[in-house]
Order: C-alpha cells, then sequence, then structure tokens
C-alpha cells in the first residue's frame, strides 16, 4: 500500500467516527427539535375523534350502532388530497404576509383543532350528539388541513440530506402525541372522576378534553416561532383548467401509463389492503367497555403497552421488507392482519381477563407494525419521483375509503350478531387481501422485469 494511500484510510477512518457525530448531531439541531413539537400536534387529534371518543361515547350509554356510523368523521382523513392543492398554492387574508403561506395554514389549522376540542369538551353526548359531531368534524377537518401544511413545511425546511432526520423527529412526536391522547385522556378521566358518583361523568371527560386542547398550544407556540421556509418556485400564472390538470389529472394519468391494466388490480389491493384492522377496530374501545375493562386498564395495555408494540412491529417489518423483499412481508401483514383478529374473538369469551387483553394486544399490534411497514414500502415502490408526494397522498388516502365506510355499519353488525362473530367475520374480509397480494406480486415481477428490458441497449 502506497503512503498516499495509506494516509487517505487514515483520514477516511478518523472521518468516519467525525462523520457519525455529525450525523447523530442533527437531532440536536434546532430544526430537528421543531419537527417534535410540530408532530406532536399531527399526532394529538387523530386518537381523539376517533378511538378515544368511541370509548367516551360507549361509556355514556350511546348505541354501538351510532358510534360506527359516528367513524365516518375520520373519512376526513381519507380526502384531504381534495383540498391539498388549495393549501399548496393559497394565501390566506393578512395571516401569509405576516406569517408566510405554511405557517398561516399551519396556525389556522391549529386553531381550528383547538377550537373543536373544546367545543367537543363541553358537549355531553347524553344530552344529544349534534353539536358534538360538528366539533368532531371541525376537529378532524382542522387536523386533516394540519397534516397537508405540515408535510410541505417538512419538506421546504431542509434539504435531502436532513430529510430522514426530520422524517424520524416528526414520528417520535407522533407517536408520543399519540400515547397522550390515547392513554392520557383516559388517564386524566379516572383521575377526575368522583368516585361516589359511577358511571359516565361529564365532568371528568370535560376536564381531559380541555386538557388535550391546551396540549395543542406547544405546537400554535413552535408555528409562531419558527421561520418561515423558503418559498418554492412556483410555476407561471396558467389557467385554472391546466393548474388543475397538473395538480389531480397528471399523477394518476402517470400512473395508469406506467402500469397499465395492472393499475386497477394494483388500485383494488389499495382500496382493501387493511380493511380487517380498520373495520375491527372502531368497535374495540366500546368492546372494552363492555368487557368491564375500566380506563387505566386500557390506557396501560392498548395504548401504551400496544403503541410499543406497534413499533416494533413496524421495525421488525422494516427489516424483514430489507432482508425478504416488499411483497413477502406485504403478504406475511394480511395473513397476520386477519388471524389476529380471530384472537379478538377468543378474547370476547373471556369477559373481564386483563391477561388474556395483554396477550391479544401483544399479537395484534405487532402484526398491524408488521403489515403498516410491507404497506408503507409498497406505496413508496409505486409512486414516479416527479409526483411522489401527490401520488403518496392519494394512496393513503384511497386505503381508508372503503373500510372507513364499512366500519360505519359495524355497530349495526355487533347488535345483530354479537361481538364474536363480528372478530370473526373482520377476519374473513382479509381473505381477498391474501389472493390481490398473491396476483400483484406477479404483477410487480412483471413489471420490473419489462422495465429492466427496455433500458437494456
Amino acid at each position: 500500500m502506497s503512503s498516499d494511500a495509506a494516509n487517505s484510510s487514515t483520514i477516511k477512518g478518523s472521518g468516519s467516527a467525525a462523520s457519525w457525530r455529525q450525523a447523530l448531531a442533527v437531532y440536536l439541531e434546532i430544526g430537528t427539535l421543531r419537527m417534535v413539537a410540530l408532530g406532536f400536534a399531527a399526532g394529538l387529534p387523530l386518537l381523539l375523534v376517533l378511538g378515544t371518543l368511541s370509548f367516551r361515547l360507549r361509556e355514556a350509554g350511546i348505541d354501538r350502532s351510532t358510534i360506527g356510523y359516528l367513524s365516518w368523521v375520520g373519512l376526513a382523513y381519507a380526502f384531504k388530497w381534495v383540498w391539498a392543492p388549495l393549501v399548496d398554492r393559497l394565501n390566506l387574508p393578512c395571516l401569509t404576509r405576516t406569517l408566510g403561506r405554511r405557517r398561516s395554514w399551519l396556525l389556522i389549522s391549529q386553531i381550528a383543532v383547538m377550537a373543536g376540542l373544546i367545543g367537543m369538551a363541553l358537549q355531553d353526548p347524553r344530552q344529544g350528539l349534534e353539536p358534538l359531531v360538528w366539533c368532531a368534524l371541525l376537529v378532524a377537518f382542522g387536523s386533516a388541513t394540519q397534516d397537508i401544511a405540515l408535510d410541505a413545511y417538512r419538506i421546504e425546511s431542509a434539504g435531502a440530506e436532513r430529510q430522514g432526520a426530520l422524517a424520524a423527529a416528526y414520528q417520535t412526536g407522533y407517536r408520543l402525541a399519540m400515547i397522550w391522547a390515547g392513554a392520557g385522556v383516559l388517564w386524566l378521566a379516572a383521575r377526575a372522576e368522583v368516585s361516589q358518583a359511577g358511571g359516565y361523568q361529564q365532568a371528568a371527560w370535560a376536564s381531559a378534553y380541555l386538557i388535550m386542547a391546551a396540549s395543542m398550544l406547544p405546537g400554535v407556540l413552535t408555528v409562531l416561532l419558527s421561520p418561515e421556509p423558503r418559498k418554492p418556485a412556483l410555476a407561471p400564472a396558467r389557467t385554472l383548467v391546466a393548474w388543475l390538470r397538473e395538480a389531480l389529472v397528471e399523477p394518476f394519468a402517470d400512473f395508469l401509463r406506467r402500469y397499465g391494466w395492472h393499475a386497477a388490480l394494483i388500485l383494488a389491493l389499495i382500496a382493501v389492503y387493511r380493511i380487517s384492522d380498520v373495520v375491527m377496530g372502531i368497535m374495540a374501545n366500546p368492546f372494552y367497555v363492555d368487557m368491564g375493562y375500566t380506563k387505566d386498564e386500557v390506557a396501560a395495555v392498548t395504548k401504551i403497552y400496544g403503541v410499543i408494540m406497534t413499533l416494533l412491529g413496524a421495525l421488525v417489518g422494516g427489516a424483514m421488507a430489507m432482508r425478504l423483499g416488499v411483497m413477502r412481508v406485504l403478504m406475511l401483514g394480511a395473513i397476520l392482519s386477519a388471524a389476529s383478529n380471530l384472537l379478538f374473538a377468543w378474547l370476547s369469551t373471556r369477559g373481564h381477563d386483563l391477561s388474556a387483553l395483554i396477550f391479544v394486544i401483544s399479537a395484534d399490534n405487532l402484526s398491524s407494525g408488521i403489515a403498516s411497514a410491507g404497506f408503507i414500502a409498497y406505496l413508496s415502490s409505486l409512486t414516479n419521483v416527479s409526483y411522489s408526494a401527490t401520488q403518496y397522498a392519494l394512496f393513503s388516502s384511497m386505503m381508508l375509503l372503503a373500510p372507513k365506510f364499512i366500519a360505519g355499519f359495524s355497530g349495526e353488525y355487533v347488535n345483530a350478531y354479537g361481538y364474536s362473530h363480528f372478530f370473526t367475520s373482520t377476519a374473513v374480509l382479509g381473505l381477498p387481501v391474501l389472493v390481490l397480494v398473491w396476483l400483484a406480486s406477479r404483477t410487480m415481477g412483471q413489471h420490473l422485469a419489462r422495465s429492466k428490458s427496455e433500458q437494456e441497449p
């Protein structure tokens, strides 16, 4: 080895440690820490209008059929791509001039979430559901809008080399918020109860939801104190029709051009892949209430421990996708998601059994994490880099449409046939997914082979 080569190797070796230190130091930068706070604000509203709300409503004696229909509030997240182009391009009067486009949309959406949560806190579901539903819709719409603006803010706030760190910081804040909005709100409501009263206590839930509304303040403060990212260069003004075509039509057209008739198969798989989990999930919290589990038990097992198991499953699924391939993990996730619902059918025969609940939550959330990792990797592989944000948003929204719609009837089904039959039926819903994954894996192989042959001289 020459002396120059040896010196180069030495420098490279010493620089490697320095580069690792620099890579880790990015997590202490103000821009990265900012994303933790904004991720927390993004993750907080989701459970408060879906999972936690269903627990509260069931405890208040609301019929399971009504709870199922109210889950359609979550469809706001499935349709957020409809107004995403407006959030991306439209300036808000006065606010945009002061804060900039991204921060103005973030601020107005956070204010909407806070207002909706305060309204949900003050409404007693036993006195009428309509005001509560309107407040929940405001929270869902504000939350979905915040997601759109925050994705743009994150992407524009740093170069490509820092996007991984920003995404990791965002996910950290998001998961912490889900624990707080899932376990924290149940814990707060339980602590605020008057022990002698028993049953549903509106004052306890009101205090818990007001604290949740106040928990949005760190996100609001972060927006006010943060700089507006550099404004991206926009194309010259065009006609409205041309703008709508580029924003909404072209991403779909590109996808259809690339996959041809196989696109129908792929879209069918996207539309139903998570159907077992989503349909079952709407009745999970009413099920816990009916089985006699306390708020503290549900908070500890399903909201804290369950989130940890989901993260573990996602890590395992991500590693398996790298080792075995995305389609194999996609198939494994589909099998596990359907099979874990059968465990809930078994759990429904056990009554109040905390050990059985821990076992079922372990298996179900681990399966969900694996399935999510495989599905996200699959969606990412489908996108064209020229339309990555729009296509991914469209695909991820599409996966909720059919499952959320069907889930709205879940309460009716439980009332008619019981929990055990319902959970078994949600497992059966996953069987067509296995066929679609098998067909899509063959399609993916043919598409890759065709692309490779077209690139060869």
